[in-house]
């Protein structure tokens, strides 16, 4: 089922004239505008990874995909029902959390046919009790009605590897290693082990060798 916050992107970014939910090759598009074929998926990427590779082959694609930076939870006795509580989430989203995505879609971005924009976004998100079979490994289950948008913040674009480039600091070891970056950016290790694979197999980094067990990188085109 569509949510608010699909909704609501897609009226954004439908300028007029603009053709929505639209039939084009076998597929349906969020928009069309001034010949770009515009796909908002607030879902795992991978989901819209072969559409995408598809589409690429003849046309300009948009891919937006948003990130809540802020989420403010409204439970409900059950679907439909009464609100009971209404409090903010403690976990805050940054554009970084792209890579979590972009994992699963090195084999189609970058492409010179294709832009990601990344909206950050704070969110209202409807939920009532769940009774599905995850109930067992989790105290409070609950499924998710509806999700709608409070605010827009910042849309970060990107287009080429060398975009995503950007969000590494610059004061950087040359070479470091994925412990320099997760310092650096304050992440966990296993997030900036992910930074580095979606910017090594797009082409943005370049594996130099290691020291002990850890791989060593530098920026392409560096010099060591």
């Amino acid at each position: 089922m569509e949510t608010s916050l699909h909704r609501q992107l897609k009226q954004i970014y439908a300028d007029q004239g603009a053709r929505v939910e639209a039939p084009l090759d076998n597929y349906r598009i969020d928009v069309i505008c001034d010949g770009e074929l515009i796909e908002i998926q607030h879902g795992s990427l991978s989901a819209i990874r072969r559409k995408v590779d598809n589409l690429l082959k003849s046309h300009r694609v948009l891919v937006v995909k948003p990130i809540i930076q802020r989420k403010r939870l409204v439970k409900q006795e059950a679907k439909g029902g009464q609100v009971v509580d209404r409090r903010l989430s403690p976990k805050r989203g940054s554009v970084i959390d792209l890579f979590d995505e972009l994992i699963y879609f090195i084999q189609v971005f970058p492409h010179r046919n294709l832009t990601i924009e990344v909206p950050l976004v704070d969110v209202e998100e409807w939920r009532y009790p769940g009774h599905g079979r995850r109930r067992r490994r989790r105290k409070q289950d609950h499924q998710i009605e509806d999700q709608k948008l409070l605010k827009l913040h910042r849309i970060h674009r990107f287009s080429t590897a060398a975009d995503l480039l950007q969000l590494v600091p610059m004061k950087l070891p040359n070479p470091f290693h994925t412990g320099h970056l997760a310092e650096k950016m304050n992440v966990p290790r296993w997030m900036a082990q992910r930074i580095t694979y979606c910017l090594r197999h797009m082409g943005a980094l370049k594996e130099v060798g290691k020291k002990g067990n850890a791989r060593l990188y530098h920026r392409n085109g560096a010099t060591s």
